[in-house]
């Protein structure tokens, strides 16, 4: 059978998650289509052939299974909904109802990929609440350009530290002065060797500050493109950026600023001064820490096979033809479902409320 898959996105940021997907659906011989729903997405995909200009289009295009990067999708689509998340559990702030942050359930998705076993058994949790959806853990595609894991020296002579941000101003060390100071100091002094990447969303002026300290030792990257950056560095240096998880699967120390939450899986500072002794902490690899990370990453994603995309369009195409008369309609949504036809321009009252299912060709 022919399948047609619709990889949906918002941000530029969602784009590498997609890519391996797009390169498993072509590998089998299966059609797939690109769309954005803002134009930041959009105009990341520029380069590619295979996007569809608007809403109209991924109507007319009528595709049976669409990969979703973003929190919400518009119910009036065909296909299956599925969720393949935009990013792992950022673990920034305490969720009342859930404990440990987790993941909303918005009643759009018919299904949900999860990346490993912290997600599985949240997601699963709250099924037995609201059971409209399907739970299958299969790992998050983005990361598999990731694996096999290689033992790959850096081309430096210098201890190599990827820095990253997330966008939010009380969490990200991208605004914070005393840190920009101090690694501007460090980049000078030639003992490390900095790689930083900014998340798309900080403002152009935050980006240019710390794009003005490119130097011998200091190299600001404007790309979504994690993966080759990740591979080159011996630690990391962040915030509370979902960047973090992708890394610590390298099983790498991470040293972070002010996180909300001392994990024991990452250094946490929470002053400038003490950055330099942090990144010799980390250097070093305490055997502690280490297995602290394993121990977090094996419950995060504990896949290294890099197959989770191939996984997901298995799981997909299975679930496409599936009996699923034993899931509940999804809630009506109405305010939510109005803001997407709004933010679209496109007013229907058609919805899928149960999933979408297709026969196979005999």
């Amino acid at each position: 059978m022919h399948y047609k898959f619709l990889i949906y996105i918002s941000h530029s940021y969602s784009v590498p998650i997609g890519l391996p997907l797009e390169k498993e659906i072509i590998k089998r011989g299966y059609k797939v289509q690109w769309f954005s729903d803002i134009k930041e997405g959009h105009v990341a995909l520029h380069s590619k052939e295979n996007v569809l200009e608007n809403i109209k289009d991924v109507i007319a295009y009528e595709p049976h299974i669409v990969l979703t990067a973003t929190n919400e999708v518009p119910d009036f689509i065909s296909g299956i909904k599925v969720q393949i998340f935009h990013g792992f559990l950022t673990y920034k702030r305490p969720e009342k109802k859930n404990g440990d942050a987790h993941f909303r359930i918005r009643g759009f998705f018919d299904l949900y990929c999860t990346q490993g076993p912290s997600t599985t058994t949240g997601f699963k949790r709250q099924q037995k609440q609201n059971p409209s959806f399907e739970v299958i853990e299969t790992g998050w595609a983005k990361v598999d350009p990731l694996f096999p894991l290689e033992d790959v020296s850096t081309t430096s002579d210098l201890p190599t530290i990827f820095i990253a941000s997330t966008f939010t101003p009380r969490l990200s060390l991208a605004y914070n002065a005393a840190v920009f100071n101090e690694i501007k100091k460090l980049s000078s002094t030639g003992q490390f060797k900095f790689m930083m990447v900014l998340h798309p969303k900080l403002p152009e002026d935050i980006k240019q500050k710390w794009h003005a300290l490119n130097n011998e030792h200091f190299q600001y990257y404007d790309t979504t493109d994690l993966v080759p950056l990740f591979k080159k560095a011996d630690i990391m240096f962040a915030d509370t950026t979902s960047a973090i998880q992708e890394f610590l699967l390298q099983k790498k120390p991470v040293v972070t600023f002010n996180h909300t939450f001392n994990h024991n899986y990452l250094i946490n500072i929470s002053e400038a001064s003490q950055i330099k002794e942090s990144f010799k902490t980390a250097l070093a690899k305490p055997q502690n820490l280490i297995k602290n990370i394993a121990t977090f990453v094996a419950e995060l994603h504990p896949y290294y096979d890099g197959k989770s995309s191939e996984r997901i369009v298995d799981t997909t195409i299975e679930f496409l033809h599936k009996d699923k008369s034993y899931l509940k309609r999804k809630p009506l949504n109405l305010i939510r479902k109005y803001k997407i036809r709004k933010r679209l321009n496109y007013f229907t009252f058609k919805s899928y409320s149960k999933p979408y299912t297709k026969k196979r060709n005999l």
